[in-house]
């Protein structure tokens, strides 16, 4: 079956998107509430990554039909964009489904 590149290349963009907002909420925002009192950067900051992490997972699932990919590969998808990095190593391995000749 051949691979969606289009949709793949979506995929890994919004994850290294999804994966930046993650560093910034808890490197930036974070800090700024609980060192600075400014705690309106926690709810900015928090609500564009929610929105980044509910799209991710939307991309994730629609990923098992439209590039495809295993629905093991997206539950690991959605369960890295949980943790910081996460999506910068989920990302190697959709780079090397990318770098397929499917």
């Amino acid at each position: 079956m051949e691979v969606n590149q289009a949709f793949l290349k979506n995929l890994r963009t919004l994850g290294t998107i999804e994966g930046v907002s993650t560093l910034i909420l808890f490197g930036v925002a974070m800090p700024l509430k609980y060192f600075a009192g400014i705690p309106i950067a926690v709810t900015i900051a928090g609500m564009i990554h929610g929105l980044l992490f509910t799209a991710l997972a939307a991309m994730f699932v629609l990923g098992i039909k439209r590039i495809p990919i295993p629905q093991s590969l997206a539950a690991a998808g959605v369960a890295a964009a949980i943790v910081p990095f996460g999506p910068f190593i989920m990302d190697s391995r959709l780079r090397r489904i990318a770098n397929s000749k499917s």
